[in-house]
């Protein structure tokens, strides 16, 4: 099980196109707040024949960050660049010279059997020769996880590769509309992605794999305006939450606060959770009610929940 606090606290991770130069005066101007991560993307939401120049604006606006923040000190979050490929991550680490020092991690889309090996070979080159740690949150996303016959030898090779560089693997992350994308589906405002059963039965898939060792983060909902948006959203995120998720991808601010706030612990789910990690070792009983009295805790079957209820807590805040 994976206790690490910064693995929690990516929490509501802001996408934004590499290519927007106006994301530095919001982050100086702390638009979006002080509890959020953010992912400069390279990929889906860049035109192939601009890359060149998404990664010139990009280099540029960090090295802008940097520079402000040295000269007055605002809210940095952890910064994410969703690459491409395995030898743009070399080469813009290399472009950004001392502003890579920003750079929390990269984010690996389309993550599969066929490009795992040379992306964990450039992330130990990167690691080698950094002084902080360089991560990585490895998105599957791909078509061949949709074909049931080969998901689960998939899956496992998959983990298998990852378990060799645990340490540098901070969340992994799930791809929503790349998997409904192969169905030709799409969810409403008021619906969340878990009625969409084959790719639900993908997400359960992705947590009985990974949810044991790693933090696993839900998807995007890509409502941000209009009616129910709201309420699908705080839905969707309870749906997350039951099924084993922690964060989310988001696509626009509005939904920073709704993620921050769904990821808060309950008071006493708090109490109880003290209550379990504190057991008295040599109490001849292993079950109790809780502090409320309103439900059973039980120390040898709620223990890993505790200490997850206890990292989120000091992520997120109590409710």
């Amino acid at each position: 099980m994976n206790l690490s606090l910064p693995a929690y606290s990516i929490g509501a991770l802001l996408y934004c196109p590499a290519n927007n130069a106006g994301i530095v005066n919001s982050l100086v101007n702390e638009k979006f707040g002080k509890q959020f991560s953010l992912a400069l993307c390279l990929e889906d939401t860049i035109q192939d024949n601009c890359v060149a120049d998404a990664e010139n604006i990009l280099v540029s606006s960090l090295q802008a960050l940097q520079l402000r923040h040295a000269q007055k000190p605002f809210y940095l979050p952890k910064i994410f660049i969703r690459i491409r490929n395995p030898e743009q991550a070399i080469r813009l680490l290399d472009r950004l010279k001392d502003a890579e020092a920003l750079i929390t991690g990269f984010n690996i889309p389309k993550f599969s059997l066929g490009n795992a090996d040379a992306y964990l070979k450039v992330l130990g080159e990167i690691n080698r020769h950094r002084e902080n740690p360089c991560y990585i949150m490895p998105i599957l996303e791909s078509p061949d996880l949709v074909h049931l016959l080969d998901r689960a030898n998939i899956l496992y090779s998959l983990k298998e590769k990852l378990d060799s560089i645990s340490q540098y693997v901070l969340n992994i992350r799930v791809g929503g509309n790349d998997l409904c994308h192969r169905f030709g589906l799409r969810r409403r405002s008021n619906e969340t992605i878990y009625k969409i059963r084959p790719v639900a039965d993908i997400f359960s898939d992705i947590i009985t794999v990974f949810g044991m060792d790693y933090v696993v983060s839900g998807p995007v909902f890509e409502y941000y305006d209009g009616k129910d948006w709201e309420a699908g959203l705080e839905q969707e995120l309870d749906d997350d939450r039951l099924c084993g998720f922690i964060g989310k991808t988001v696509i626009h601010p509005n939904q920073i606060r709704l993620v921050n706030e769904a990821y808060k612990v309950p008071l006493k789910d708090y109490n109880d959770a003290k209550a379990i990690l504190g057991w008295d070792a040599n109490s001849p009983s292993l079950v109790a009610g809780s502090i409320v009295k309103e439900r059973m805790n039980e120390y040898k079957t709620h223990y890993n929940w505790a200490l997850r209820t206890l990292l989120l807590a000091e992520a997120y805040g109590l409710k």
